[in-house]
């Protein structure tokens, strides 16, 4: 069961199981001060991910560490930050986030919904150094991603509008890229094609999250009747984003 308390910060464990049967864990950290939640994970590949909300700035960060091929001599994780564009009806506010609490946290959930793949073409590659124009958050975050940080011009456009923000400041964090020039790295074959570049593709997915809140209705001490949260929606969401990487290298899980 999941209940509500009146905590500035919160915290919570989830464990969630995949469509192989595996358990999956997740931490989801509320900070309401600064209007964000994250979200951490790892899957049964090793790969970490972790989901950033920064509700301010209506932004998403994806940010995955992808173990290395040892056979191939890659000894470290690639390191890949995918910025996107946040609603902020798809998921619980931070407050709310911050006072939830959960009475069993040995339990296996599954969520309620499951929402279609997002896919994205990132056309952007974001400057981490300028990035805090598009997100405060973006450099602290992706500081690490020496892979890559992409985003979707479509994305800045958008929240350029909806923010009242200044497009040319956004779009002068980041450079152009051309996914649709660029064969699938999948489509590559033979020995040879492992050094060109190549679009690329990544999935994952958010086993469960709280996509929103349950109101029930009752009456007050005065017979008013009144509506308060008691309880949330759980959903699942997978992601795939295609980016373009320099070799089919980079690229290897995209058979």
């Amino acid at each position: 069961m999941l209940s509500y308390h009146g905590h500035v910060n919160g915290q919570l464990v989830v464990n969630a199981r995949n469509r192989g049967g595996e358990t999956i864990v997740e931490n989801i950290t509320a900070n309401t001060s600064a209007d964000t939640v994250t979200l951490e994970l790892i899957n049964s590949d090793g790969s970490y991910v972790t989901q950033f909300i920064d509700f301010k700035s209506e932004i998403q960060i994806i940010r995955i560490y992808v173990l290395g091929e040892q056979e191939l001599g890659q000894t470290k994780p690639q390191i890949l930050c995918f910025v996107t564009r946040f609603m902020r009806n798809d998921f619980i506010s931070s407050d709310a986030m911050s006072k939830l609490r959960q009475k069993n946290p040995t339990a296996i959930r599954s969520p309620e919904e499951e929402k279609e793949t997002a896919i994205y073409t990132l056309d952007l590659s974001v400057n981490v150094g300028k990035g805090y124009v598009i997100s405060p958050h973006l450099y602290s975050v992706c500081k690490e991603a020496k892979d890559g940080v992409y985003t979707q011009e479509s994305d800045l456009k958008t929240i350029s509008k909806s923010l009242d923000k200044d497009y040319n400041t956004l779009i002068s964090a980041t450079s152009k890229i051309f996914p649709d020039k660029y064969p699938r790295c999948h489509d590559l074959k033979g020995a040879g094609s492992l050094q060109h570049p190549c679009t690329c593709q990544i999935h994952t997915c958010i086993m469960w999250y709280p996509c929103g809140l349950k109101y029930c209705h009752g009456s007050d001490n005065f017979g008013r009747l009144v509506s308060y949260r008691c309880g949330i929606k759980t959903c699942k969401q997978c992601l795939a984003f295609n980016y373009v990487v320099p070799t089919k290298l980079k690229c290897l899980w995209d058979f």
